[in-house]
Parts: structure tokens; C-alpha cells; sequence
């Protein structure tokens, strides 16, 4: 058995706004991805997991369009702990439509939710091509998603993939408009994605292999 068939991964999808109809269809698709890699998977929308017990199995946690404020205050220790502990996070679409009052987790998924046009295709330019989830990818990728504007974005973040404003209608942050990230943050690993607004996304063969490498980049190595 190799190292990485030992890892846990928790899929948590609270809502306590918005709740997207993709996120059940999303929950499958990553236990799926995540099944191919030998990778253990939880999917739940108990936050009441939030505890150094609850979390210590996990070696990453993937919010998965999550809104507005899920964690009490004991909980949200508790997964700042997790983070501080080396372990990795992984958001996906909402979830920076998630926790506006904790300047924490702000820091932590590196955005925030603004505004959003209708859905679309648009011309997304792959800035990192060598980052295990975009390497895949060509320069330019046209994907059809919901595609959000962000606010209170952390200076230093590491842009994997920037929108092209010019391809869609409804941008509003012009020319440095980052739709995917990664970075370390407060000892763990970090990985963002704003795609995965639809439930077709998640068939789409690119958008796997970019969920899945986001989620192995954050992963502990030991």
C-alpha cells in the first residue's frame, strides 16, 4: 500500500444561503476522482465534525459551495488548528460565498464572493501550465460556468488561471481577474477554483483532472 492510499479526504457542503444544485453531483464526481487515486473520501454537512478529533483523520478538507456562516466559533478554532496542523483546504465555487465575518478565513480561500453575470462561455488563460491542475490544460481554455466577480482578494496569491473579461459579458474586475489560485496559508497548503457553478461541469473531463490535481497539490506529502 503506497503513502497516498492512506490518505482521508472530507467533501463538506453546508449552506446556510444559497444552496447550488450541482453540490450533490459535485460530491459524486469528487468521490469518484478520489476513489481513482485510492484516496478515502467523507462526504458530510455536519459541522459539528469540527473538532481537533473530528478533523485530525483528514488530511484535507474540500468546501464545496458552501455559503454564508457555517462554523460556530468553537468549530472555527478548531479548523484553524487543522490548517496550522500542516494539512490542506481545498475551495471550490462558493466557497468564497462563505464565512464574510472571519477575517481568517478570508485569508484562507483568498477571495470573496461579489457579484456574478448570468452563465457563459468564457476564455480563461491558463497562467501556470506546470501546477499539477492546470498542467493538463492549453494556454487558453473556453469553459461555460458562473463566472464570479471577487472582492477582498489577498495580495500574493499565486494565479493559476485569469479571465479574460473581453471573452464574456459582466466582468468587473478588468484585466487581473484571477478565477483559480493556490497558496500556503497559516502552515497548510491551499488550492481555489471558481469553476463548478453547473451541474454539467462536472462531467466535463478538464474540469476533473483540475479538481483532482487541486486537491493532490494540497495534500501532506508525509
Amino acid at each position: 500500500m503506497t503513502a497516498i492510499a492512506q490518505k482521508r479526504v472530507l467533501i463538506f457542503s453546508k449552506t446556510q444561503g444559497f444552496r447550488h444544485s450541482s453540490i450533490e453531483k459535485g460530491a459524486q464526481v469528487l468521490k469518484q476522482l478520489l476513489d481513482k487515486e485510492k484516496i478515502t473520501s467523507d462526504h458530510s454537512e455536519d459541522a459539528g465534525l469540527f473538532t481537533d478529533q473530528g478533523l485530525k483523520k483528514y488530511d484535507a478538507i474540500i468546501f464545496l459551495s458552501t455559503t454564508g456562516n457555517i462554523l460556530d466559533e468553537t468549530q472555527q478554532d478548531a479548523f484553524v488548528r487543522y490548517i496550522q496542523s500542516g494539512k490542506g483546504f481545498v475551495g471550490i465555487h462558493a466557497a468564497t460565498d462563505t464565512e464574510f465575518d472571519w477575517p481568517w478565513y478570508n485569508g484562507l480561500v483568498g477571495a470573496y464572493f461579489a457579484s456574478h453575470p448570468a452563465v457563459q462561455n468564457a476564455k480563461i488563460d491558463v497562467v501556470d501550465r506546470k501546477h499539477i491542475a492546470t498542467k493538463h490544460l492549453d494556454p487558453v481554455w473556453w469553459h461555460k460556468d458562473e463566472w464570479y466577480n471577487f472582492k477582498d482578494v489577498k495580495e500574493g496569491l499565486h494565479v493559476l488561471m485569469n479571465l479574460d473579461e473581453k471573452s464574456y459579458n459582466g466582468g468587473k474586475m478588468g484585466d487581473q481577474h484571477p478565477i483559480s489560485w493556490s497558496q500556503n496559508y497559516d502552515g497548510g497548503k491551499v488550492f481555489y477554483t471558481g469553476l463548478g457553478h453547473t451541474e454539467e461541469s462536472y462531467d466535463e473531463p478538464a474540469f476533473q483532472k483540475h479538481l483532482i490535481g487541486g486537491i493532490l497539490s494540497v495534500l501532506p506529502k508525509k
